[in-house]
């Protein structure tokens, strides 16, 4: 006989939380294809965006690169984290709606604190960046993370599912650095390229959240909510631009180009370029030279070729197009053939800087290292190297490669003038110095001497020839100018060099070389 045993309830299954409905697989491809896109279109617009106050060098583009890829690492950390505690279907069109007021807020935030985050500082650099870039950038990556845990639904297909949404979202990002580097930036201002990304992830959010809300029958936020909070901080957002500091009169595809009138002098105008100073021009007098090493330009062509005799000249960067203007002023009949990468700045000097083209100034727009290898042998008498990325010489224009081929280009007796940009310890005019002397015979530097003595950055002017320089003519010029400036040549300039790395299209350090600490 069984003893008696006490009612005892039969154990229940677990209560599952029911599996949120997969995506259409176009819809799903899309949102990944598109969200990472987005990041892309930031991430190369910020460029563009902080160029202004902390310029554009290896360090800024490093920085850009690495906080957006901090974002996408957060972000999908956030949206797996979230996808795995919420409904994704109820976190995708808030996710978008957000990245989209995080887009529209970037610019007024970035130019708010780009007047005070003004510098090369790598703490500035690195905290304009991530107020460009980190904000938005995080959320549209946790898009990918949301969508993927919806397609899950079959653990069979795991690794089918995660392969194609993660290839697709790598197109995307493809897709979108291409579109933006080679037609967006050249065509839109910042405003327009961030605004538009704004408004279709804003609209594309509003969109899938009435898409799923009528799919679920759910409590999804409601779209006239989201439309209001949308409209609300767009608005806010537009209203930050219109009354936030710009500091471009135009946006080229390289530059945030500015011209400013001097107070002192009527016809001047300076031309400022991501808020450095650039060119200096007098509208009224083509020979006014008001940079030092304009004037030094001007001196070693006077010396070359007495005034009003013709030289072919060729420039390698053209800026305000001062010293072409001066050529023309001096040597009537002066061929001045100008190779200058951007259009805009091209334009701006032809509607605000008194450029006018013809006979004896001919502008060329592209790379200058592209352009001067299909001038001819011995074609010109003097050749102006000024070619600036912000306040870097571009370093595929600063290898002995380069050097070769305005060598090659130059005429016997002919010279090369190239103004360098550098500070204390002086380790890239160095190097330039000797890298040009790897090309030329000849060779002289003329810069300031506290310059030459370590005690502050400054422009310095290579001059460079076949034949030996008339340097007594060049120092007389100087001296004349009643400003301080030195002349090194010889053993004098050999002991300056030292054993200074020779620039090489194989390894060309500038940015490295630039630094100051």
């Amino acid at each position: 006989m069984n003893s008696p045993t006490p009612d005892v309830a039969a154990p229940s299954a677990p209560s599952l939380a029911p599996v949120p409905r997969a995506l259409p697989n176009r819809l799903a491809a899309f949102l990944v294809f598109y969200s990472s896109g987005a990041v892309l279109v930031l991430e190369t617009a910020a460029l563009r965006l902080v160029g202004p106050y902390v310029g554009v060098t290896l360090q800024v583009t490093s920085s850009v690169i690495g906080i957006a890829l901090a974002a996408i690492a957060y972000g999908a950390w956030a949206g797996g984290w979230l996808a795995d505690r919420r409904n994704p279907r109820t976190l995708l069109a808030p996710a978008l709606v957000l990245s989209g007021i995080a887009t529209a807020i970037t610019l007024p935030a970035v130019r708010y604190a780009g007047e005070v985050l003004r510098g090369g500082a790598a703490s500035a650099v690195l905290l304009l960046v991530a107020v460009a870039v980190f904000a938005p950038a995080m959320l549209l990556s946790a898009v990918s993370p949301l969508v993927i845990k919806l397609q899950l639904a079959d653990l069979r297909r795991t690794g089918q599912v995660v392969g194609r949404l993660s290839g697709i979202g790598t197109l995307g990002a493809v897709t979108a650095t291409l579109v933006t580097g080679f037609v967006l930036v050249a065509a839109l201002p910042s405003t327009v390229i961030l605004f538009g990304l704004a408004a279709s992830l804003g609209i594309t959010g509003i969109a899938l959240g009435v898409y799923l809300h009528r799919q679920d029958r759910a409590v999804l936020p409601g779209p006239a909510r989201v439309k209001a909070a949308l409209a609300v901080l767009g608005l806010a957002g537009a209203g930050l631009t219109m009354v936030a500091p710009n500091p471009c009169d135009v946006e080229t595809a390289y530059h945030c180009a500015r011209v400013q009138a001097d107070p002192g002098r009527s016809s001047g105008r300076t031309l400022l370029l991501n808020s450095a100073q650039h060119s200096y021009v007098d509208l009224a007098d083509p020979t006014h030279l008001e940079y030092a090493y304009t004037r030094w330009i001007g001196a070693v062509a006077d010396v070359l070729a007495p005034s009003g005799q013709r030289l072919d000249a060729l420039h390698l960067g053209g800026g305000g197009f001062t010293v072409p203007r001066y050529l023309t002023a001096t040597r009537p009949g002066t061929d001045n053939l100008v190779f200058e990468i951007d259009g805009g700045l091209v334009e701006l000097g032809e509607q605000r800087l008194g450029v006018r083209q013809g006979p004896d100034l001919r502008a060329v727009v592209g790379d200058a290292r592209m352009l001067v290898a299909d001038e001819a042998t011995d074609s010109r008498d003097f050749v102006v190297g000024d070619a600036f990325g912000h306040l870097v010489v571009p370093w595929h224009l600063a290898t002995r490669e380069m050097a070769a081929e305005i060598r090659r280009v130059t005429r016997p007796g002919g010279v090369y003038v190239q103004n360098v940009i550098d500070y204390p310890p002086l380790r890239f005019i160095r190097s330039e110095v000797a890298t040009v002397a790897a090309e030329f015979a000849h060779v002289a530097l003329i810069a300031p001497p506290e310059a030459l003595a370590g005690e502050r950055g400054a422009n310095f002017l290579i001059v460079a020839s076949d034949t030996p320089l008339p340097l007594a003519a060049v120092r007389a010029r100087l001296d004349g100018a009643n400003e301080p400036a030195s002349l090194l040549s010889g053993g004098d300039l050999t002991d300056f060099v030292g054993d200074a790395l020779v620039l090489t299209d194989d390894y060309a350090p500038v940015d490295q070389l630039l630094a100051t600490a």
